[in-house]
């Protein structure tokens, strides 16, 4: 069976599930494998529990029906994974609606949140929901295209090269947003320039197509060199040719920022921890400018956007200030937040930091070049956590895990604190958020 033949099928069925816990009636069942279970055989189950249909791709596990004929619900093809992929584009291409792609080391889910606020001020908008940003999530975010929408923005994330390349030809954007690059994943990709040519995998596609047209950060040298042949519609800080130019004003704790288009200047306070964000803002207001919102609601939707996932995320407890970056971190994000901490003028600060995972061979050096920075800029009450930051050479606080931290914050008690939590999401640090 080809792909139209099982997307008409998926017309009549127009449910997709991957869990054979959540088999809604008429719905199709594909079995997708992972590191630790096979789909295929939970495919009975789920025609059990009311699929009309199972996509296999083991044959053993297509069983006859109750007269040993084959069972017809059963439908096997080569690979389960790529045929929800394929199934997943061939759904997108029945619309004709603009597509924007955004990837990038960091900021691209807070970029992705910012970018859809602001087109929702005008157009119904399909976005990426939380991180679904894999090879799985992708498809599942396109599944839910429907007549309804009149613009996509779609999150692509990336541990190992190829896999941009994988996600933009099941999205097949007009549009790309690459928000930077920085050290991470650095055992899947192999280098810093691994992680360049990744993300540029997006670039690479929309240098292919038509009418593309990519935005970018006009100050960010290594898109800028990697942008060739792009039609460019460029926003930053600095420079000139810019559609969107703008600066920070203060970060207080909040990011406050003016931005200009060339004819009028625009004032906008934020929720967001971090002078890091301008850059996430100007993409968004940028790409707003160039679909037609207003620059009134621009400005709108920018001022009410609250994070509630983690990422820049000022949370005030009975007892302290927290903020709340504890997603994820790697060398270059843990740097920005360490020294946009270092400059916010609130005291007293203090700064519980978890290891920065998937870093490879650059592991101890690039964690040691955290504490180094710790040291010289005074910072203090400082407590580091993890493996990896045990091995550092320095004079603060270091805990095994999690559960250390909250039995010492359950004996100290800290009150009164502006306290940056920042660690890789496998660190648990999100944890604490109760506890302080």
């Amino acid at each position: 069976m080809d792909i139209e033949q099982l997307y008409e099928i998926y017309k009549s069925h127009p449910v997709i599930t991957t869990d054979s816990r959540d088999c809604p009636a008429g719905s199709i069942f594909i079995a997708l494998k992972g590191e630790s279970f096979d789909g295929n055989k939970f495919a009975a189950s789920a025609l059990e529990k009311g699929c009309a249909f199972a996509v296999v791709d083991e044959p053993e596990y297509a069983a006859p029906d109750a007269s040993g004929k084959p069972d017809p619900r059963y439908i096997v093809v080569d690979d389960c994974l790529r045929t929800f992929q394929q199934l997943a584009r061939h759904h997108r291409r029945q619309f004709d609606i603009p597509v924007i792609g955004i990837t990038g080391t960091n900021g691209k889910t807070t970029t992705k949140e910012l970018v859809s606020t602001v087109l929702s001020q005008r157009f119904n908008v399909l976005y990426t929901q939380g991180n679904f940003n894999n090879d799985v999530g992708v498809p599942k975010t396109l599944f839910r295209l429907n007549a309804t929408h009149e613009i996509a923005v779609i999150e692509m994330g990336a541990s190992h090269p190829g896999d941009i390349k994988t996600l933009v030809e099941i999205v097949e954007p007009q549009y790309g947003l690459i928000t930077n690059v920085g050290k991470a994943h650095l055992q899947g990709f192999g280098s810093f320039e691994g992680v360049v040519h990744t993300k540029g995998e997006l670039y690479d596609f929309l240098r292919k197509q038509k009418e593309s047209k990519v935005f970018i950060d006009a100050g960010n040298a290594h898109l800028m060199g990697i942008a060739d042949g792009l039609e460019l519609i460029a926003y930053g800080t600095c420079g000139d040719n810019l559609r969107v130019k703008g600066e920070v004003v203060s970060c207080a704790p909040f990011l406050k920022f003016r931005w200009t288009d060339g004819k009028e200047s625009h004032e906008v306070q934020s929720h967001l921890i971090g002078s890091y964000n301008i850059y996430n803002m100007l993409a968004a207001v940028c790409v707003g400018l160039t679909f037609g919102v207003a620059p009134s609601q621009i400005d709108h939707a920018l001022a009410n956007y609250v994070p509630s996932n983690n990422r820049s995320q000022l949370t005030e407890t009975a007892d302290n200030h927290l903020i709340v970056d504890a997603y994820n971190a790697n060398p270059t994000s843990m740097m920005a937040a360490l020294k946009n901490f270092r400059d916010m003028a609130v005291n007293p600060k203090m700064a519980i930091l978890g290891d920065m995972r998937e870093l490879g061979e650059s592991s101890d050096e690039e964690h040691q070049k955290i504490v180094d920075f710790l040291v010289e800029t005074g910072l203090e009450n400082i407590w580091l956590v993890g493996p990896e930051f045990a091995k550092t050479r320095c004079p603060f606080r270091k805990f095994t895990d999690v559960e250390e931290v909250k039995a010492e914050v359950a004996a100290r008690e800290p009150k009164g604190f502006y306290i940056l939590i920042k660690g890789s999401n496998g660190i648990k640090l999100s944890q604490l958020t109760e506890k302080l």
